[in-house]
């Protein structure tokens, strides 16, 4: 089989397990189930994945590379901190509303059951997000010479914790409650923690 077949094929099967994790909300997604919405057998989908954990691994990789790789354009592209926090913040939330059976998995909903490497990954993911938004927050202080009420850490620790608390009131809400919705109105409030 060409490789490019193979890998499409393995693209199919990943946006489908996202596509049966976003319409399946609250139910364990078996191989059977997945191999039938992909159309082939489970013997098939176990020639692209050798186990569900790691048709989840390909989910949280596309994840780690969206996120970081937009974020590293974020930081290229603009300079002023809280434009870099805005954006970035923007970006996570937008981020989970485009993706909601991913976001389950950022949440570690879908995660139930699963291996524990699995959400011991998505965990790392969150401590990078955490570690890039410390390290905007400590450049601020070099580039513009401003200092903070508060330790980088403790901030860096609050935004995290305002886009995972959006995340899960967007799965608990079977994604009705959509993240950006009123980040606008939010971001005033949320500046206020540094200024």
């Amino acid at each position: 089989m060409p490789a490019t077949k193979r890998s499409n094929r393995k693209e199919q099967i990943l946006q489908a397990l996202a596509q049966m994790l976003e319409t399946s909300p609250g139910q364990r997604i078996t191989t059977a189930k997945l191999a039938a919405e992909v159309g082939v057998s489970e013997a098939a989908l176990y020639r692209h994945f050798p186990s569900k954990a790691r048709m989840f691994e390909g989910l949280i990789e596309f994840i780690e590379d969206t996120l970081l790789s937009r974020i590293n354009l974020i930081l290229e592209n603009e300079k002023e901190s809280q434009t870099r926090i805005y954006n970035i913040l923007l970006l996570l939330l937008t981020f989970a509303e485009k993706n909601p059976g991913i976001t389950r998995i950022l949440t570690g909903d879908a995660l139930q059951g699963e291996q524990e490497r699995l959400r011991e990954r998505v965990q790392g993911l969150f401590e990078k997000l955490e570690t890039q938004f410390k390290q905007v927050l400590r450049e601020r202080k070099l580039r513009e010479g401003k200092t903070f009420q508060s330790d980088e850490l403790t901030l860096a620790n609050f935004l995290l914790a305002y886009v995972e608390g959006k995340m899960n009131q967007f799965v608990r809400s079977d994604f009705k409650a959509k993240p950006s919705v009123q980040f606008e109105k939010q971001w005033p409030e949320l500046q206020k923690i540094w200024l």
